[in-house]
Order: C-alpha cells, then sequence, then structure tokens
C-alpha cells in the first residue's frame, strides 16, 4: 500500500505519522513519537485502531540528540509491513518571504532554508535535520516542506511591514506570522462544522507551549500576534512573547550579556517558566499554590485578552472565537477565563459544554460563538504533500 510519513521534529521531540493514500485520500494508520530526547527517551506509536505498536524507553546516552532519535524511528518504521514509502512531508516553521505555498525539496530549496535559520533558531535547524538525512539515505523519495508562515503570506505590506527604514524589510525584515499549518486546519474544519461563521470574523487561538491567535476573514489570515520570530505575541511556556526592544538592548549595554546570552533567555528560560520559577506546563501551574505560579496564569489569561481586542480591531469585530492546541483543548479552565474577557465583545460562555469539551462551548444567548476545534497540523502536512505528489506525477 503506498503511504506518506508525516515528520514533525523539535528540540526534544519528534513525531511522525504514517497516511496510506486511498482512491478516495488519506487513511492515518500510524501515530507516533520519540519524546525526551538526551533525558529520558521513548518511543511510542499507536496503530488507526489505538492500539500500541511500540512503547520502548531508551537511555539517554543511546537516543542523546535529535539525529540519533531520527535513526531510532527510521529504523522502527522500517520494521512495518504492507507500506510503500512514496513522499516524505515536513512541518518547517520559517519559509522566509519566498515561500507562499508548500514546495517540494532539493538542494536549493534546503540551502534557502537553511537561510532562515536565525529567524527561528529554537525550529528550524531541527526542522531541516530529518529533511538532510533523509536525502541522504534515500534521496529518490520526494519530500515536501510545508510552512508555518505560508498561511499568512497576502497581508498587506501595512500589515507586515516595521517603522523603520525600507532597505530592512527588502532584506526580509518583517512581520510573517507562524502556527499557519493548524489555522488552516482549523478555519478548514470550521467550513464544515459551522459555514456562517467560518464566512465571517474569527479569532483563532493556538494555545499550547507555543501560543499565537490569528485574525481570520472567510477563513483567510488577515493578522497574527507573531511577527517577525516566534517570540513575539503572547506569552509561552519559555518565550516571553511581546516585548519591548529595549529590554533586549539594557540586557546586553548595561547587564554585558552576550547576543547568545540574551538569545537562550528569550527562548528557553522566559515565559511562563521565567515568570513563575515553577514551570512551562499550564497544568502544573494550575495545581500549583506558588502565588508566582498564579502570576503567571493571570498574565497569559490578560495578555491573550489584550491580543483578543487587537485582533477584534483589525477585523471589525469578531463573530466567533475558536480555541485549539495543548491548552486550548484541553484546559476548560484557562477557556473560561479567556472567554470571561471576551465579554465585552458579547461572549458568554456555557460553563457545561465547555466542562464536557464540547465543540460549540458558547451559550445560546451569546452574540459571539465559541468553538473547540483540535488542529491536526499534520494531516495538514499529508494533505498539502499528497497534492503536490500527485501535481508531480501528473
Amino acid at each position: 500500500m503506498d503511504a506518506l510519513l508525516v515528520v514533525n521534529a523539535g528540540s526534544s521531540s519528534l513525531k511522525f505519522q504514517v497516511f496510506a493514500t486511498t482512491d478516495t485520500g488519506l487513511e492515518r494508520r500510524v501515530r507516533g513519537q520519540i519524546g525526551g530526547i538526551g533525558t529520558r527517551p521513548r518511543l511510542q506509536a499507536k496503530g488507526a485502531d489505538g492500539a500500541v505498536l511500540v512503547d520502548r524507553s531508551y537511555d539517554a546516552d543511546v537516543v542523546r540528540d535529535l539525529p540519533a532519535a531520527i535513526a531510532v524511528a527510521r529504523d522502527w518504521l522500517l520494521t512495518l509491513e504492507g507500506f510503500t514509502l512514496r513522499a516524505i512531508g515536513h512541518r518547517v516553521v520559517h519559509g522566509g518571504p519566498d515561500f507562499a505555498e508548500p514546495v517540494l525539496i532539493d538542494a536549493a530549496v534546503l540551502d534557502r532554508l537553511a537561510s532562515y535559520q536565525d529567524l527561528a533558531p529554537l525550529h528550524q535547524p531541527n526542522n531541516l535535520a530529518p529533511i538532510r538525512q533523509a536525502m541522504a539515505i534515500n534521496p529518490d523519495v520526494p519530500q515536501v516542506a510545508c510552512f508555518d508562515t505560508a498561511f499568512h503570506h497576502g497581508h498587506p505590506e501595512q500589515v507586515n511591514c516595521y517603522a523603520m527604514p525600507r532597505s530592512f524589510y527588502d532584506e526580509g525584515v518583517r512581520r510573517y506570522g507562524f502556527h499557519g499549518l493548524s489555522y488552516e486546519y482549523v478555519a478548514e474544519r470550521l467550513r464544515e462544522l459551522a459555514p456562517e461563521a467560518a464566512r465571517g470574523r474569527v479569532i483563532v487561538a493556538h494555545l499550547g507551549s507555543g501560543a499565537s491567535m490569528c485574525a481570520l476573514r472567510n477563513g483567510h489570515s488577515i493578522e497574527s500576534t507573531m511577527g517577525f520570530t516566534a517570540l513575539d505575541g503572547l506569552p509561552m511556556g519559555t518565550r516571553p512573547g511581546q516585548l519591548d526592544p529595549g529590554v533586549v538592548l539594557y540586557l546586553i549595554l548595561q547587564r554585558g550579556m552576550s547576543a547568545q546570552v540574551v538569545s537562550d533567555l528569550l527562548y528557553h528560560e522566559a515565559g511562563l517558566k521565567g515568570l513563575s520559577g515553577v514551570s512551562n506546563d499550564m497544568r502544573d501551574l494550575l495545581a500549583s499554590d506558588d502565588p508566582h505560579a498564579k502570576l503567571a496564569v493571570d498574565h497569559f489569561v490578560y495578555r491573550c485578552g489584550l491580543n483578543a481586542g487587537m485582533l477584534a480591531a483589525a477585523l471589525g469585530g469578531i463573530d466567533a472565537f475558536v480555541f485549539t492546541a495543548g491548552v486550548g483543548e484541553n484546559s476548560a479552565p484557562i477557556r473560561a477565563r479567556i472567554a470571561e474577557g471576551l465579554a465585552w465583545l458579547g461572549a458568554e460562555l456555557d460553563p457545561t459544554a465547555n466542562d464536557a469539551g464540547a465543540m460549540l462551548i458558547s451559550a445560546p444567548a451569546s452574540r459571539v460563538a465559541l468553538y473547540l476545534i483540535p488542529t491536526d497540523e499534520e494531516l495538514m502536512i499529508a494533505r498539502h504533500t499528497l497534492a503536490l505528489l500527485r501535481t508531480r506525477t501528473a
């Protein structure tokens, strides 16, 4: 059976899925990951029916880094029978100013993507690592890059530019927006579930370890809370979100911190982790009695409300608000608190529906429809990969 492999590589985890290609489309057959890379590595995978296919732990020195994790995942995937690999689809966070849609990867494309590593240092090198390995091992298998920035292409220049000399914009210093694969999937799913709402003014909140919001008009991105890099906008697990550039200047000029130390601080030690001093995980913060944990949660909720107001202004009002991603999908208390902050826009939560994790969680009298829609970036990648593969063989 022909199959597509979807790869989503991060710094501490490697997620993968196998989709069978059929005459009617795609069927998910395997969902797996290697988590805890370098600390407590664990390979887990389930079949389409939820049955456990593998659950295996490793010593930290055996799976010490991403290349080692890729090798372990590859060796296990080769044990699967009945699949013929036709293509590999990859999540690539940054497509820069050049890539507005998924693209077949060759050496020139790979070099171009590598040039964006400074724009997404937490993600881009890890996204490209499995591409390089697959190229070296089996160069004949087509690979497709699907970008988190692509969905936001098409914003007018007044939205994307910074108030800086034009030369910087021309060399790529502009607002890109991220989490585009998630927003694209949610926009498509909303068309299926609530077509009238999907045609209107919608804010989607992708709330996870990485967090952002996107304003949609008729399913198209018109504004996002993230900008030049994935540091901007909402506070995140280990990233601060919106930050006065003067803070960075202060750290470098007054505190004598090197650019690399500041980079490590902003990407790995800030956000909910830095503010709370407890954890970067919202579940830990909600369960903690530490006042700093409470402060971190309060700050997160406040900034979500503030950014929702900004996006509502860009849209000229809102008709619907969608929660998605890890925190958005699984934390009823956070959804409730954010919804409370949207009351001025006409949002009213149905507490029972929210606690039950229903798709529609707004009260009947709410002027703004509130939805909970689980995201599926891997399915979006598989769809793009299949479309390009069919175009290539047509």
